[in-house]
């Protein structure tokens, strides 16, 4: 592909939608705006990201993937501040890749799609921290006494902001800066030492333990009103609006101990009066989001966990600013996160009762709820039948259809624990009044008549976590895993909403190649060694594709056990054929026997096209049946367009001057192959099936020669 080709369709695209001028070549000074450096970089990373994500490569916080997310990154940084261009561009240009590179890698034309869907998705998740990065990078600047960005700071870019430390380093060198190297990676060993003694809960020194809510309570400080979480509503379409919260700052903590005020770059823990932030319980995660300081949009926390500790919701997060005890701060969850969340925690109680149709009995023994899958473990006996799950996805996708309302209301707990029907963990401690979440059935219902049949009908469930308002609002179900965790617990991972629309959308595509698969297995009745041994290798790759893919798993397992079924035909049928094909070279090998007798020298033709092992046979009859004859044999296989032979050369006439390498040798290069053997036996292969009546005359010459010679 010609590259300024590919770059003038793509500024093309960008121009018909931002109306950025087009690409015009420039380089160096004569860029002034720096717009043609932004299209050839937009350019070259579309063809890297496009070409690594069509092999298997994913963004990630690590390794390679880290690489990948890095330059996904810094294009979206010159696609929106460069090109103006608007979310998903970028994503956009895949189709200009595979129209432009699809003939040389046709791997890039099976799901673009998909391509598209991840650099979307990389792009929606930086852009929401890209504006809150830059307004730090240009704080920093403005207070900045010298040319040199403070490490602290780009590491803060990076672990608060996403920033690849390039990225930082290059709006620096656009400024005439650079970036303090030592105290980067300075403030990143220290985040590395906190990190790893934290593990996977709150670090220890802003964490609220028994002494801190002790303290608290002396203090007279009242738990934090969460209510807030549920403030939301729904359109007729689905969309979502949350309703914004402002809290007032009534604790502060830091180094393992209450301040007053806490400044940029620390690392601490925020107790609010209100939030409307989710803290982790009940199997569902956290929200993420952000705080700004009312008065003060330069000040913003940004978050990073929320727990709830003796009913304080903690909020931990790295600070922007300053934050005094008594300050108001705007809470703004990461919406989009919290939707997806919300949809798979209702998806996750629609499957609770699904499993319970599909098993009887089958206990909760938990779950945990995300923005991009949920998993929910429960007990089992033996592992689901591929039809059980099959049913328990088909009856989510049902309920999902009916649009049902999800209802919510507390009721006091020894009333709630008489429903019947009703699914909890009841070694939990639950709080009184408990949260009963309904599906399709109103709460009060319910409750009126515990020992009714209601609950037994539909999912009802003691729950404080958040959830859409219909079931409608869900969107695709896909369950991609059942597993075992630990004797008598198994465990399922499905997902919902776009993620699920992806993997539908996989599963049809493989659908597809199976499907032209099965049918040229069912036209390869010959049973030919070559054809079917080309089908096998296809079967394999495909089952190893369908390995890989995240598809609904009954789908799965039932395109695998298609794939062994035609592996096991095709087999069988080359098993027959190979078996044929000795027969026939063994028959064949008599004929020229009886034919020709006890002549000295052989060469002839056995069809048994490019069995190696059946030719063999045939040689062999002649050393069984006349030890003293030298015999060449050649067979042809036409459609893949190779000629292979053999030959054995009995020890008297290889020392009367017949030797069998020599003897191959001496047509070889006119086949165009390769040889092998010592003095009794001899092989080779060639691609030039035309001239095998030549290469047999040649034989005969060169046999002739050499005997006559002696």
């Amino acid at each position: 592909m010609q590259f300024r080709r590919f770059l003038n369709e793509s500024s093309s695209l960008q121009y018909a939608a931002t109306g950025c001028r087009p690409y015009q070549g420039k380089v160096g000074a004569d860029d002034v705006d720096g717009i043609d450096m932004a299209y050839r970089v937009l350019g070259d990373h579309a063809r890297t990201l496009t070409v690594a994500l069509a092999d298997g490569g994913r963004p990630d916080s690590t390794g390679r993937g880290y690489v990948l997310r890095r330059i996904l990154r810094r294009a979206v940084r010159f696609s929106s501040e460069k090109l103006n261009g608007k979310p998903g561009m970028f994503g956009d240009l895949v189709k200009v890749v595979v129209e432009n590179l699809g003939s040389a890698f046709p791997e890039i034309t099976k799901d673009p799609q998909d391509i598209i869907d991840i650099i979307n998705e990389e792009e929606q998740q930086f852009l929401k921290t890209l504006a809150r990065g830059k307004r730090l990078f240009e704080r920093t600047i403005a207070k900045l006494t010298g040319n040199v960005i403070p490490g602290e700071v780009a590491w803060r870019l990076y672990d608060t902001y996403g920033f690849p430390l390039d990225l930082t380093q290059l709006m620096s060198e656009e400024r005439n800066l650079s970036v303090n190297m030592d105290e980067y990676d300075a403030a990143k060993e220290k985040a590395q030492i906190i990190a790893r003694a934290k593990g996977s809960g709150v670090d220890d020194a802003v964490n609220l333990d028994v002494h801190a809510i002790s303290e608290l309570k002396r203090k007279g400080v009242v738990v934090t009103d969460d209510s807030y979480k549920y403030g939301y509503k729904a359109d007729g379409s689905g969309e979502y609006t949350f309703e914004p919260v402002t809290g007032q700052v009534v604790a502060l903590r830091l180094n393992r101990q209450f301040v007053d005020k806490v400044a940029s770059g620390s690392q601490c823990g925020i107790v609010l009066d209100k939030t409307c932030c989710y803290a982790e319980q009940g199997g569902q995660i956290y929200d993420l989001g952000f705080m700004v300081k009312e008065g003060d949009e330069e000040t913003e926390f940004a978050l990073s966990d929320v727990q709830v500790r003796g009913g304080y919701v903690l909020h931990v997060g790295t600070v922007e600013g300053t934050i005094r005890v008594g300050d108001k701060l705007r809470i703004v969850i990461d919406e989009s996160r919290r939707r997806l969340t919300m949809s798979n925690h209702t998806a996750t109680h629609l499957l609770n009762f699904a499993l319970r149709n599909q098993l009887g009995e089958a206990d909760q023994k938990g779950s945990l709820v995300m923005p991009d899958r949920l998993r929910f473990d429960f007990t089992a006996k033996s592992p689901m039948t591929t039809e059980q799950i099959k049913n328990s996805e088909n009856i989510v996708a049902d309920i999902v259809g009916e649009d049902s309302a999800i209802y919510a209301k507390e009721a006091p707990l020894p009333v709630a624990k008489e429903i019947h029907g009703l699914r909890a963990m009841f070694e939990e401690a639950y709080p009184d009044p408990v949260r009963i979440l309904s599906v399709g059935i109103r709460v009060e219902d319910i409750v009126s008549d515990p020992s009714g049949p209601a609950a037994t009908k539909t999912s009802v469930e003691f729950c404080g976590g958040t959830h859409v308002l219909k079931t409608g609002h869900i969107g695709p179900f896909a369950i991609i895993a059942e597993e075992a965790l630990a004797k008598g617990v198994r465990r399922i991972v499905a997902l919902t909403g776009p993620a699920a629309s992806n993997s539908h959308r996989k599963c049809a595509m493989l659908q597809k190649s199976l499907h032209d698969l099965e049918g040229d297995v069912k036209q390869q009745q010959t049973g030919e060694f070559g054809e079917s041994e080309q089908l096998v290798k296809r079967i394999i790759q495909l089952n190893e594709e369908v390995m890989a893919s995240v598809i609904p798993v009954w789908q799965k397992d039932a395109m695998r056990e298609l794939l062994q079924s035609m592996k096991k035909q095709l087999l069988d049928g080359e098993k027959a054929s190979k078996k044929l094909l000795l027969k026939q070279a063994t028959d064949r090998a008599k004929e020229i026997l009886a034919a020709n007798g006890d002549k000295p020298v052989v060469v002839d033709v056995v069809e048994v096209g490019s069995f190696a092992k059946a030719l063999s046979e045939a040689v062999q009859q002649f050393k069984k049946s006349t030890p003293k004859t030298a015999v060449l044999l050649f067979s042809v296989d036409k459609k893949e367009g190779k000629i292979i032979y053999q030959c054995q050369v009995p020890k008297s006439v290889a020392e009367s001057g017949l030797k069998a390498d020599d003897w191959v040798k001496s047509f070889s290069d006119l086949l165009g192959g390769k040889v092998g053997g010592k003095d009794l036996a001899a092989q080779g292969s060639g691609s030039n099936v035309q001239a095998l009546d030549e290469a047999m005359r040649l034989a005969r010459e060169f046999a002739a020669m050499n005997l006559k010679s002696q």
